[in-house]
């Protein structure tokens, strides 16, 4: 009796004990059950939603207090750093796809800049899937530093200030001219729903003011709104955007720099049109290595 006695004892100790695990760890092992019923829509989501829920976990284990994360996430935060106030909570990063920009390297190529002259070269692929892929080389000079990390392909960016420049390639031209081709072409590309002004929602009020031809390169000068979801209210921004279509080639290769509508009245508006003057496109010269694109892997090993 004394031995039944205290095996009951032990058991109403640990099941108090681990009490407020309970829920969360049905949880876990429900986001489990799901994603192997197919209702996770990829093995992304699903190790995200295991992860998370293990994460908790260890966290209540522990008893460390934790203060309850925001529901708003900045967008302007994200312009601004590249990252948001938590990256790994609900409205963080978590969950949300790689902002697409059509930048594909050319094997071995990386992106450098000049920390003295601020000169930025890469070298990426055109037409990578097809069967005689071309290379181009990028130049462009910016007074931000380049941005590192995995959301990024070709960009620079002031994390104080929300400044930045990046580069990305369009959909098919279908054989127009860089001149022939409507602004909206190029707007579309630029703001589309998976773009890289488009992270946490497609951008508003997109007004064009100004599109002429500077040498063999497009020029479009533009406006347009973000939301801050902290605070909901829209913050509005400037763009010049330069796009080039190399010869022989049926996409255009464009640099969008862009600030705060405020910054740009300060003075920022020097800085974005010099980094769009130096924006220049040119095919790779040949050489008897083959053009290949470059592999790439995300974090678990997948191409």
């Amino acid at each position: 009796m004394k031995i039944q006695a205290l095996s009951s004892l032990l058991y109403i100790s640990t099941t108090a004990a681990f009490a407020p695990c309970a829920s969360i760890t049905n949880v876990a092992v429900s986001s489990a059950l799901n994603a192997e019923k197919g209702i996770a829509s990829s093995r992304r989501s699903f190790f995200a939603n295991v992860s998370s829920s293990t994460a908790v976990i260890a966290i209540v284990g522990m008893n460390v207090g934790v203060s309850p994360a925001s529901a708003g996430t900045d967008v302007e935060d994200f312009l601004k750093s590249g990252q948001v106030a938590m990256p790994m909570g609900v409205s963080g990063q978590a969950g949300k796809s790689r902002p697409e920009t059509g930048i594909v390297f050319r094997d071995g190529a990386e992106v450098s800049r000049d920390t003295k002259t601020g000169n930025v070269l890469t070298e990426i692929v055109l037409r990578s899937e097809s069967s005689d892929p071309t290379a181009a080389l990028i130049t462009f000079s910016s007074p931000w530093t380049l941005a590192k990390g995995s959301l990024f392909d070709v960009e620079c960016r002031n994390a104080e200030g929300g400044d930045s420049a990046f580069v990305s390639v369009t959909t098919k031209a279908n054989g127009k001219s860089v001149e022939d081709l409507p602004s909206s072409f190029f707007t579309k590309n630029l703001f589309s729903p998976t773009g890289r002004f488009s992270f946490y929602g497609q951008p508003t009020d997109v007004k064009v003011k100004k599109s002429y031809m500077s040498g063999n390169n497009r020029v479009i000068e533009l406006g347009f709104s973000i939301l801050s979801q902290s605070t909901g209210a829209e913050i509005p921004r400037l763009a010049i955007v330069v796009a080039a279509i190399p010869e022989g080639e049926d996409q255009a290769i464009m640099l969008a720099t862009s600030t705060t509508a405020t910054r740009w009245r300060k003075g920022i508006e020097k800085d974005c049109r010099k980094t769009a003057e130096s924006f220049n496109v040119s095919l790779s010269p040949k050489t008897g290595l083959k053009v290949r694109a470059k592999r790439n892997y995300d974090e678990f090993g997948t191409l």
